[in-house]
Formats: C-alpha cells, sequence, structure tokens
C-alpha cells in the first residue's frame, strides 16, 4: 500500500480565535513506552523499539491518509545518548534500515522526509543517508519531520547562532522561527504523548507555544489508528483562542 495517496480538504484552525478546530495540518508525536512495551512481555528493550519502529510507520501511514499534511515525530533526543551503548546502537541500526526501506519505495510514497536535528554526531554514512532521502523525496505531498539527535533547547540555540552568522543582533519571533530546524514548517497543531507521562521532555519548545497537548497512557508501540481517531475527535471539539476570546462569551 502506497503511503499518503486520499487527502482531505480540511485545513489547519491556527490563528483563528475562538473557533472550534478543524482537522489538524500538523501533527507531532512522542513515541514513549517502547522499553516499558518489552519489559511487560520479559523481552529486552530492544525489542521494543522494533515494534515501536513498525507502528510507527503504521500511523504515519495513517495520518498522511486521512489528509494530514506534517507528522513530526521524535525518534531520538540529544538527551537520549545517556542510554546504555547497546540501546542507542539498537536504535541506529532500526533507523538506518527505515531510512533504507523509505529509499526503495521512494516511487510509491508521497512523503517528503526531513530530519531535524544537530546531525554532527553521527557518522558520514549515516548523514549521507538522511540528505540523500531527503533530496530524493522533495516537493512531495506530506512533510514527515524525523527530530533525531535533537532537543528543543538545542533548537532554538542554533536558529540564534545562525541569526549570529547573518550579523543579524535585532531579530524577530519570524526570523528566530526562519532559522530553526523546522524552518518552513508550520507549528504543530496537536502533540501527542504515548507511555503516560505529561511533559513534553525539550521536544519542539519553540513551536508547541500554542499546540494543543494530549496525554494518553497507551504504549507507542500498542497505538491504533481508532485511537488516532478518537485523539483527532477530541482535538476537533477544542476552542483554540491563541490569545484571543472565546466564542462562548462565559470563558
Amino acid at each position: 500500500m502506497a503511503l499518503f495517496r486520499k487527502k482531505h480538504d480540511s485545513g489547519s484552525s491556527s490563528g483563528q480565535a475562538g473557533t472550534a478546530s478543524r482537522m489538524p495540518s500538523h501533527i507531532a508525536f512522542i513515541m514513549d513506552g517502547n522499553g516499558r512495551w518489552a519489559r511487560k512481555r520479559g523481552m529486552p528493550r530492544e525489542y521494543g523499539h522494533a515494534a515501536g519502529a513498525e507502528n510507527m510507520k503504521t500511523i504515519v501511514r495513517y495520518c498522511g491518509s486521512i489528509g494530514i499534511d506534517y507528522v513530526s515525530l521524535y525518534v531520538f533526543s540529544t538527551e537520549n545518548w545517556k542510554r546504555p551503548k547497546h540501546e542507542v546502537d539498537a536504535i541506529m541500526d532500526l533507523f538506518s534500515s527505515y531510512l533504507d526501506e523509505a529509499k526503495r519505495e521512494i516511487g510509491k510514497d508521497d512523503a517528503h522526509y526531513v530530519f531535524m536535528g544537530d546531525k554532527s554526531a553521527f557518522s558520514e554514512e549515516f548523514r549521507e543517508k538522511m540528505t540523500e532521502l531527503e533530496k530524493l523525496s522533495e516537493g512531495r505531498k506530506v512533510t514527515v519531520n524525523f527530530a533525531i539527535n535533537y532537543g528543543g533547547r538545542d533548537d532554538i540555540i542554533h536558529a540564534c547562532r545562525e541569526l549570529l552568522k547573518d550579523g543579524c543582533t535585532d531579530f524577530t519571533e519570524e526570523e528566530i522561527s526562519a532559522r530553526l530546524y523546522t524552518k518552513g514548517c508550520p507549528d504543530p497543531d496537536i502533540i501527542v504523548r504515548t507511555g503516560g507521562e505529561k511533559r513534553l521532555s525539550n521536544f519542539l519548545l519553540w513551536q508547541s507555544s500554542y499546540s494543543e497537548l494530549y496525554f494518553t497512557d497507551t504504549l507507542w508501540p500498542d497505538l491504533k489508528t481508532r485511537e488516532i481517531d478518537r485523539i483527532l475527535a477530541d482535538f476537533m471539539k477544542r476552542d483554540r483562542r491563541f490569545g484571543g476570546l472565546s466564542n462562548d462569551s462565559t470563558r
């Protein structure tokens, strides 16, 4: 099945205060719970990451099929290097295999792959794989952002350094946004975190200032498309005011 063929004609309500939300343009996922999922089955954490990687494909396909234009995934944070080496190596091997598969299927899929974060920590071969896939997939309908060696604070520092390189010392929010790893991408309408924790964990700190948040106890490998439907139904009931007033004058 090819990715991202079906598109709805609905968009995001970003910037429209006092209106019920429509289908989000951009959904972001903090994919938490792989290790606990494996432990519940008496398996090593690497087993959970493999299951999580498979489910990531399913969820990304589904989001694209229902008309979401941008999907962002927190794959590996700047803090995740603190984990045991064997676990880090397993995550990197899984992601490298994903890149190879995405390249093989580039003719069938309608996804533009983008890799957000500090790539300097990776091998030259790994960086080349990411760069090649970004270029090969340019111009496609749905953008899939992979946050790898990514941290929200590092993202802001990176943008400020880019501003200084450009000789800019008196700048606006728009100029900072244009130099973040997410440049050219709208802020997420909703950020979903699986696994029961209720925090952002250094993910898209600048971009999430008016994002809706959704926390579920479901572990990432167990997240099903029917729960995505429930999340979106909840989102579309929310009154996004962006600092303005609600249509309900009592609020």
